[in-house]
């Protein structure tokens, strides 16, 4: 029999399980986040890599798949951050999620409709900032985890957070299984964020032979590097990156500059709009210029992978559970498999006294 795991996650937000599908650039686009709201997980759009036009596209097309609640993850130093927010409104979107704090007119904005507001955080101080302006609840990513991180692991910075808010504290790095559901809520957290693991579902849109990259990943095939885009970024360790790695700053930047031109026509962006994103990013961030321009890097080299599937020219963000996943279920039969496996751990421990 599985265990009821209704937690402060679940009643907030309305899904049924205490998991949260993350929102990954090129992956968590409709049919995977579908499948995961179908699920009973939290299904989360990843806007960033998407036009305003398609996001409204897509915010339809999983209405139109299910209707259970998902959210739409975005980023807050983006200079059409208020358009977005507009569309997750009048959409009647039930999350925002945001990979970095939003601001407090923003959080006040999406409360004001009735949204639930969500950020990512890496830092206790971040969680205590946007708690005191309002936010719904917090995802606390620990330094295992894919993408931009921190040097923290999820079991030293989840923990501070847990006892230094009030709100519901969403753990991600390093999940996968079951046990750690349990670990998570032996914490104090409300649930869990895996992004590496949905990705690794029969439901992502992520090539094959990505997928079979991931696969074959160990724990030292994950690292952490600053070559792509200035800041540290965990992902796969490949040929590409090695390269990238090698290259000279003067290089690299050439590089940089082409590949931005590239996600301009991608994303439908103008280069004055780049330009004010990019004037956002360096706001209260200490970015060079650089560091600035390598940013652009990030999404072409990822849809490289995740949509055409060049390994070879790609980079895959990627938490170090990489190294743990060995095989590639239904969003369905992940979320049953984690609540089964939750509920054995819980059963398997020693009672009291």
């Amino acid at each position: 029999m599985t265990a009821s795991f209704d937690t402060a996650l679940t009643r907030l937000t309305g899904v049924r399980y205490p998991i949260v599908q993350t929102g990954m650039g090129w992956v968590a686009g409709p049919r995977l986040v579908t499948a995961s709201a179908e699920a009973g997980a939290l299904g989360i759009l990843a806007s960033a890599t998407m036009s305003t036009e398609q996001l409204r596209s897509a915010v339809r097309e999983v209405r139109s798949r299910t209707d259970r609640p998902f959210g739409v993850n975005l980023r807050a130093d983006a200079g059409d951050a208020r358009e977005r927010v507009r569309i997750i409104v009048d959409e009647g979107v039930r999350v925002a999620s945001f990979a970095l704090a939003p601001s407090r007119d923003l959080i006040a904005e999406l409360k004001d409709a009735g949204v639930v507001v969500i950020p990512s955080i890496g830092a206790r101080r971040h969680a205590e900032k946007v708690a005191a302006w309002g936010a719904d609840a917090v995802i606390v990513q620990g330094g295992e985890g894919g993408g931009h991180t921190g040097e923290v692991a999820t079991t030293v910075l989840l923990p501070q957070v847990v006892d230094a808010v009030d709100i519901p504290v969403v753990a991600a790095g390093g999940f996968h299984d079951g046990r750690g559901l349990v670990a998570a809520l032996a914490y104090g957290a409300a649930g869990i964020a895996m992004g590496t693991r949905f990705l690794l579902t029969s439901d992502s849109t992520v090539p094959d032979a990505v997928k079979a990259r991931y696969l074959a990943a160990s724990v030292k095939d994950v690292t952490v590097t600053t070559a792509v885009d200035g800041l540290p970024h965990r992902m796969l360790r490949t040929e590409m990156v090695a390269a990238l790695e090698r290259a000279g700053r003067v290089r690299a930047l050439a590089q940089t500059v082409r590949r931005a031109a590239g996600f301009r026509k991608l994303s439908g962006l103008s280069w004055p709009r780049m330009v004010r994103d990019g004037l956002a990013m360096r706001h209260g961030r200490d970015l060079s210029w650089s560091q600035v321009l390598l940013a652009a890097n990030t999404p072409v080299l990822l849809r490289a992978s995740m949509v055409e599937g060049r390994t070879d020219l790609g980079v895959m963000a990627s938490g170090q559970v990489a190294g743990l996943i060995e095989d590639l279920p239904s969003c369905e039969e992940l979320v049953q498999r984690i609540l089964s496996e939750a509920t054995q751990a819980l059963h398997a421990l020693p009672a009291p006294g």
